[in-house]
Parts: structure tokens; C-alpha cells; sequence
């Protein structure tokens, strides 16, 4: 890969801090089953899509890891990590290392940790993330801007021209409308925001942008209070 590996990008971040982030990725209970040893046989970067697009290795994250190379580990988990798709194609390794499992760990101690690098990754995600609390849609048709989607080309900006002709010849569940992609219920809603509470997502969206963590909890304890939930907690 491109990414000089002798070069110390982060040298003013105290090797205190950055040993700390390690050991917290090493002390996460799924760490053990994603790493055995890397033979380098490359298999993980053959089958990895993002590797053919971006300046990219698992093998190379898969080998700072088992090495415990602290600065290196610091680096990609400031940079080379957002590159990964999650589609986890690299569990394919003959080693049975998973540095799709590495990265998902270490992604979840950089938003834990507040991060700048994984505030900049995250920050076009803040649209979706409310869509999926406000409708329980993940992405809905009036999404598909030019603006927040410049990676899709130029043909999205016919989409969006005429999305209300697009939605009205979409099957009758669809609701014809483009502020949802489809009908959810106030229970799978609340059940989704309950789960995300207990389990630190919510957290962790905090620790991201604190003014999107203050509007979900404001649309979520209103629902919760309509619903008879006890919303002290």
C-alpha cells in the first residue's frame, strides 16, 4: 500500500494515549477470535473490495495488530480503518483471522474515544442515523440529494428532480411519500432506541456529535413518555 509504514504521522500524540487505545482494543471479549497469526499470504487484500479502490490492506491492519506495533495501530485507526466496507470478505483467511472484526473493534474505540478522524468519517452519517430514529428507515427517497450523495454521479440529480413522480409509481405500501422509504411501527421504533440506550450506541453517538445524541434523545423520551415508558433511566 501507498501509506509510508516508517513514517510516525501522529508523533505528537504521547505514546501514553496511544498504547492506552490499544489496549483497549486488545482487552474487547471478540478480540481473541479475530486474530491468530498472519501468515501474509494476502488472501484478505484479494478478496477485499475496498483494496481495489482505496489505499487499503487488511493484511497490513491484521499484522500491526499481532505485532503490537502501537504507532502503526494508532495510525490506521485514525485513517485506514474508515476505508473498510464491514462486508467482512477477508474472513476467508486460511488463518482464520477476521481484520474486518479487528476494524469494527477499533472503529468502536475511536468513536468511544471521541476521536477527531472519527468524528470527519462519521459526520455524513448523522442524516441517516436520525432517519432510522425519527422513521425507522435507514435511507428514504428524499435522501438522494446531489449534496449529501456526490459519489453517486450526476444521474442522482435527475432522481431528485422527479422524486415524487418516481414514488408515485411504486407499489401502494411504499406510501407514495419521499420522507420514508417504508411504513415502520412507533414499537419497532422505541424497541430500536431502547436496544441502542442499554447497549452504548447511544453513548457513542454522543461521544460523535453531541448536538444529533440531544435531538434523538428529545424526539425518543417524548415518544417513550406517549407510550407510558418510564423514561427516568
Amino acid at each position: 500500500m501507498a501509506l509510508d509504514l516508517r513514517q510516525n504521522k501522529y508523533a505528537d500524540v504521547p505514546w501514553e494515549e496511544k498504547e492506552r487505545l490499544f489496549e483497549e482494543v486488545k482487552s474487547d471479549m471478540r478480540f481473541h477470535h479475530a486474530l491468530y497469526g498472519c501468515y501474509e499470504c494476502g488472501v484478505c487484500v484479494a478478496a477485499c473490495p475496498s483494496a481495489r479502490f482505496y489505499d487499503f490492506s487488511p493484511r497490513v491492519i491484521a499484522q500491526a495488530v499481532a505485532r503490537e506495533d502501537v504507532d502503526l495501530v494508532y495510525t490506521l485507526m485514525n485513517d485506514s480503518i474508515w476505508d473498510c466496507s464491514q462486508c467482512f470478505s477477508c474472513d476467508r483467511c486460511p488463518r482464520h483471522n477476521s481484520p474486518g472484526m479487528l476494524i469494527t473493534i477499533m472503529r468502536e474505540v475511536a468513536v468511544r474515544n471521541g476521536l477527531e478522524t472519527a468524528r470527519e468519517a462519521l459526520e455524513g452519517y448523522g442524516r441517516i442515523i436520525y432517519k432510522i430514529m425519527s422513521t425507522g428507515t435507514q435511507v428514504s427517497p428524499d435522501m438522494l440529494q446531489p449534496n449529501a450523495f456526490p459519489d453517486w454521479g450526476p444521474h442522482v440529480h435527475h432522481i431528485s428532480e422527479n422524486l415524487e413522480v418516481w414514488r408515485r409509481a411504486l407499489p401502494p405500501e411504499t406510501l407514495h411519500t419521499t420522507e420514508t422509504g417504508w411504513a415502520v411501527s412507533d414499537k419497532t421504533i422505541i424497541e430500536l432506541y431502547l436496544i441502542w440506550h442499554m447497549t452504548g450506541v447511544m453513548d457513542m453517538i454522543e461521544e460523535v456529535d453531541e448536538g444529533l445524541h440531544m435531538i434523538l434523545v428529545d424526539v425518543m423520551e417524548e415518544r417513550l413518555e406517549e407510550e407510558g415508558y418510564d423514561v427516568s433511566f
